[in-house]
């Protein structure tokens, strides 16, 4: 296969699946690992692609954020098995907070015979706790539309009269010096203030967030647990900082 056609399928992949493993393009083209990851070098460094650990990913800038529409089909499955561990650390009688995102909103489902409390900021999220009878609080304030999270003053104001037992929220970067960030920031404001006000933090995200650093950094490493996936990750410069959960998927 002729380097121009090898490095056409690597994006067509890449687009269709968000994120690719080199050992599932070796597999596809028949090549090397060694010329894959000559090719995903060389489209990084014309700004195609983006390499991550194992693999490559669509690239994003630091400011750039997908609709939850977006969210939700990319990377189901580890979203899924992410959601399923996180929803098992939650016991009867705890008050959570749901952070607005596609991860959490994964959790619902599996919290439905629990006896709990809910604080979200995730207006997707408002139906599926109801069909579970969840007992449930919503933030108030600006309601950001391409997300569906409810930012700003009021929902602020509202948040400091809460405290929570556990807090689930999600990242959009995750990286080793620069700690979790999210591209807007009031939507972090309310991160830091939820993560402040909880017993136990934990980031849910997938391996496309590693490495990666967004606008607005609302903590550090060592404030939150993370719960990932098992994609291959040199994980060891994040467990030198806090605790990291790896879930088969």
């Amino acid at each position: 296969m002729l380097t121009p056609e090898r490095q056409q399928l690597i994006l067509e992949s890449v687009k269709n699946h968000h994120t690719v493993k080199i050992k599932d393009l070796v597999n596809q083209t028949g090549s090397s690992e060694s010329t894959i990851r000559r090719d995903l070098d060389q489209l990084e460094q014309k700004g195609l692609l983006q390499r991550v650990h194992g693999g490559a990913s669509l690239l994003q800038t630091a400011s750039e954020e997908l609709s939850m529409g977006e969210k939700s089909i990319k990377n189901a499955q580890e979203k899924e098995s992410i959601a399923l561990h996180a929803a098992s650390l939650i016991k009867d009688g705890d008050c959570v907070f749901l952070d607005a995102g596609s991860t959490t909103y994964a959790m619902i489902p599996h919290l439905r015979d629990k006896e709990i409390i809910v604080v979200t900021n995730g207006l997707n999220h408002l139906d599926l706790l109801s069909e579970h009878h969840i007992k449930t609080y919503v933030l108030g304030g600006l309601v950001k539309h391409r997300t569906q999270a409810v930012i700003g003053t009021g929902a602020m104001q509202t948040l400091q009269q809460y405290r929570f037992d556990k807090c689930f929220i999600g990242a959009n970067g995750i990286h080793a010096t620069d700690g979790y960030t999210t591209p807007d920031p009031e939507e972090a404001a309310i991160k830091q203030a939820v993560i402040h006000h909880s017993r136990q933090r934990y980031i849910l995200a997938d391996h496309t967030k590693f490495e990666q650093v967004s606008f607005t950094k609302f903590a550090e490493l060592h404030e939150a647990d993370i719960i990932t996936d098992d994609f291959e990750l040199e994980l060891n410069p994040y467990k030198e900082k806090t605790t990291v959960k790896v879930v088969t998927t």
